[in-house]
C-alpha cells in the first residue's frame, strides 16, 4: 500500500524529469530547479522531496535549508554516489567503514544528522539511453577495470518501488548486478556506435555490491549488464 502522495523533486535534470514523468502516474509530483525551489512555500509541505540535484554551488548549505525548512514528517530521499568508496579498490558494500570523507559523504552525515527518515540512494555510474560508455569528447585514456554502472530505468524503478514499499530510511547502493570489465563495455559501444576507441592504463578492481536493496525490495534489475545497455 501506497502512503506516500504528494511528491517534490529538486533537479529537473537527465534522471529527474524522466523520474517525475514516471511517478506522476501514480503520485501527486513536481520537479523543481533548484533556484526555485528555495523559494516555493507549499514545497516543504510535501510528503517526500526527492534531492537529485548536482553538487556545485552552495550543495552543502542547500541541503542543510532543505531539511530544516521541510516540516518534520516529510521524508527525504537523498541520491548520493558510490563516489564515497573512493578510498577503496576491492569490494564493497555499505557496511565498510569509510575514513576519506569527501562532499558527498559529508553530505550524507549531514542529512542524517538534520533529519530522522533520511533514505540514502548512493548511485552507480548513470548511464543508457544517450549516455554512452566511451563516448566521451574530453576523455580519451581510461583505467580498466571491472564497472559500476546503473541505467537510468532501473534507478528510477527501484526509487518507485521504495516509495511504494513505504520504505523511509537506509543506505542503499543502487547498481547494476553484472560487472564487465570497462574496456569490453567501450569496445562493445564503439563497435555499434561508431566512435573511436580509448586506450586502457592500470586497473582497478573496485565492485560495488547492491545485494541489500535487491533483497528489501527483491527487486529484478531490467539492465542487469551494462554490456546490453544500449540494446
Amino acid at each position: 500500500m501506497t502512503h506516500f502522495k504528494s511528491i517534490s523533486i529538486i533537479g529537473c535534470g537527465w534522471l529527474g524529469k524522466p523520474l517525475a514523468k514516471t511517478l506522476e502516474k501514480e503520485f501527486d509530483v513536481e520537479c523543481f530547479n533548484r533556484e526555485k525551489t528555495l523559494d516555493n512555500s507549499f514545497f516543504w509541505k510535501n510528503d517526500t522531496i526527492i534531492i537529485a540535484m548536482n553538487t556545485k554551488d552552495n550543495y552543502l548549505a542547500t541541503l542543510q535549508k532543505i531539511a530544516k525548512l521541510s516540516v518534520a514528517s516529510t521524508n527525504i530521499i537523498l541520491l548520493s554516489s558510490i563516489s564515497v568508496y573512493r578510498e577503496f579498490n576491492i569490494n564493497v558494500d555499505e557496511s565498510v567503514n569509510i575514513t576519506k570523507k569527501g562532499l558527498q559523504k559529508e553530505a550524507e552525515e549531514l542529512m542524517q544528522k538534520l533529519r530522522k527518515n533520511i533514505l540514502i540512494l548512493r548511485l552507480g555510474g548513470l548511464m543508457g539511453e544517450d549516455r554512452i560508455a566511451g563516448k566521451w569528447s574530453k576523455v580519451s585514456a581510461f583505467k580498466d577495470g571491472p564497472v559500476n554502472y546503473i541505467h537510468r530505468q532501473d534507478v528510477i524503478g527501484i526509487i518507485e518501488e521504495l516509495l511504494k514499499n513505504n520504505i523511509k530510511n537506509g543506505i542503499f547502493n543502487l547498481v547494476a548486478p553484472s560487472h564487465p570489465l570497462r574496456s569490453e563495455v567501450h569496445k562493445n559501444n564503439a563497435k555499434k556506435f561508431a566512435f573511436k576507441l580509448g586506450t586502457f592504463e592500470d586497473k582497478t578492481f573496485k565492485i560495488i555490491n547492491s545485494e541489500l536493496i535487491v533483497a528489501k525490495l527483491n527487486y529484478t534489475f531490467l539492465y542487469p549488464n551494462p554490456l546490453n545497455f544500449w540494446d
